[in-house]
Order: structure tokens, then C-alpha cells, then sequence
């Protein structure tokens, strides 16, 4: 094997024709890349690690928790909420967020045996 390619072409026909028949379609891989995105900054990330440690919060306690600035917080909330990962419920003259069931899977498996 050279660099990150075979030599030799090998391929195991029965195995690799099983796999391409259960692979992700364009639409689920678009999805879930998209969601991983979303997460994949670092403001993001904190706040929905924050969402995951309660049952929900308001923009003021996020933007608190984060040390970010309001507007800040509510721009990043509306892309996770776009994303599919957060959930918003107005109470009042308060918007409540709180991890989506699809959110808090996706923030789990991220941080898997990551240090705090």
C-alpha cells in the first residue's frame, strides 16, 4: 500500500455490494452532517452541553452559563434549533430551549470519554 491507496485491487464483491445496499442515504448522511456541523462550534457545543445538564433553559441563563452575550447566544441557538438539536417552547415573555432526543444522542457520542 502506497500513500492511502491499494496497490491491488481486492475487493471482496458479496461484502462490499451488502454494505453499499445498507449505506446511508444521500438525504440521512446530508442530515446527520449537518447536525454534526452544528455542533462543531466550540459556543455551540458549550451550550448544548449546558442544555444537557438540566431539562431547559432561558437565553439569559445560556448566555450566563456560556459567558457569552445575548444576541450572541440567540444567533447560536437558532442555528442548533435549525439544525434539529434544540427545541424552543415560549412561557411568557421567555423562550425556553432544551435539547432535542436527536441533540443529546449526537452531544453524547461527541463527547464520549472527553475530559471535562
Amino acid at each position: 500500500m502506497t500513500g492511502d491507496r491499494c496497490e491491488l485491487l481486492c475487493l471482496d464483491l458479496p461484502r462490499a455490494e451488502r454494505l453499499r445496499a445498507a449505506r446511508l442515504s444521500d438525504d440521512a448522511a446530508r442530515l446527520i452532517a449537518e447536525r454534526a456541523k452544528a455542533l462543531g462550534d466550540p459556543t455551540r457545543l458549550t451550550i448544548a452541553n449546558a442544555l444537557a445538564a438540566t431539562d431547559e433553559l432561558c437565553v439569559c441563563d445560556i448566555a450566563w452559563v456560556a459567558e457569552r452575550a445575548e444576541n450572541l447566544v440567540s444567533h447560536h441557538l437558532r442555528a442548533l434549533r435549525a439544525a434539529g438539536l434544540v427545541a424552543s417552547r415560549r412561557e411568557g415573555k421567555m423562550v425556553m430551549y432544551a435539547l432535542t432526543p436527536a441533540g443529546a444522542a449526537l452531544l453524547t457520542s461527541l463527547t464520549a470519554e472527553v475530559p471535562a
